[in-house]
């Protein structure tokens, strides 16, 4: 095999590495929506508010030291919680609002 092959096999094993942790990433998502779901309908039932700054917050904070930890850059890992959370929040106003 030439080196060139090589790297082409190479290159190869670690995309369907990517695609295997993609279709985790997607799979775990929508599990971590289906939870989400349920707090926004138990949120809409007892009439509190779609958001909570605090939980946020802290959760900002934990997800930077994992990330951290993770050799992740936190910046990276706090934009992506933001994003998640945005999502979130919507569906809880949808619930809220009898959608």
């Amino acid at each position: 095999m030439t080196g060139n092959e090589e790297a082409r096999a190479e290159l190869l094993r670690l995309r369907a590495s990517i695609d295997n942790i993609d279709a985790a990433l997607v799979y775990m998502l929508a599990e971590r929506f289906r939870c989400t779901k349920q707090v926004g309908v138990l949120k809409a039932t007892h009439e509190m508010p779609p958001s909570d700054p605090a939980r946020e917050e802290h959760q900002v904070a934990r997800l930077r030291r994992l990330a951290l930890d993770a050799d992740l850059d936190p910046a990276f890992a706090e934009k992506w919680f933001n994003f998640v959370v945005a999502e979130v929040i919507h569906h809880h106003e949808q619930a809220a609002n009898g959608r």
